[in-house]
């Protein structure tokens, strides 16, 4: 099982153990707001999601989901994942009392250390426009915007707009990972550039 360590934390895979750990993440409608899921309900629901996600990953569906833990406290206090599709899309998550700390950054930089190592040619990941705070995260990555888009979100089923950061790591430095422009008529750039005036979205 793979471990990854930072200042501050320990990267590992989530076990069974840690199923009421990640209730009280997951259960958090102030977390859940920018997830793609609803608030989970129960613990057993948490080990439902928990052997759903080893089993992704044992697919190739999910090429790692990681618990993150502080290094003196072993409870997980977020999460973070890479998909095995096409977009190779970075996803993170943390309990509320421990945002704004730079947790996430710290996991994040860790397993993109790790995945420079398994040669795929890039990453890339979406926030929600109201949830200017995970774009932060995202730029301090390293990570380049690349456009916005509308989509009808599922399972919630209303209306967002997506911002579209990529990060390459060969040397294709211009490549843009498409699929969501294409795939979503609305579509668009911003200029992001400090004090730019946005569009009305």
């Amino acid at each position: 099982m793979n471990h990854l360590e930072t200042e501050r934390l320990i990267l590992r895979p989530f076990t069974e153990q840690d199923a009421e750990a990640l209730f009280a993440i997951l259960s958090d409608r102030n977390v859940n707001t920018f997830l793609p899921m609803f608030p989970l309900k129960n613990q057993e629901e948490a080990k439902a999601y928990i052997k759903d996600k080893h089993a992704a990953v044992d697919a190739g569906e999910t090429l790692l989901y990681y618990a993150i833990c502080r290094k003196e406290a072993p409870a997980p206090i977020g999460y973070v994942h890479v998909s095995g599709n096409d977009s190779h899309d970075l996803g993170y998550g943390l309990k509320k009392e421990f945002w704004h700390k730079g947790f996430c950054t710290e996991a994040c930089q860790a397993v993109i250390g790790q995945l420079k190592q398994t040669g795929i040619p890039y990453i890339t990941a979406t926030h929600d426009v109201n949830n200017p705070r995970s774009g932060k995260v995202m730029q301090a990555l390293g990570m380049k915007y690349q456009y916005s888009y509308e989509e009808l979100w599922q399972p919630k089923n209303f209306l967002v707009t997506f911002r579209m950061y990529q990060l390459n790591f060969d040397k294709e430095k211009d490549r843009v990972y498409r699929k969501y422009w294409d795939k979503y008529p609305i579509h668009f750039i911003e200029d992001l550039t400090p004090g730019a005036e946005l569009p009305s979205i």
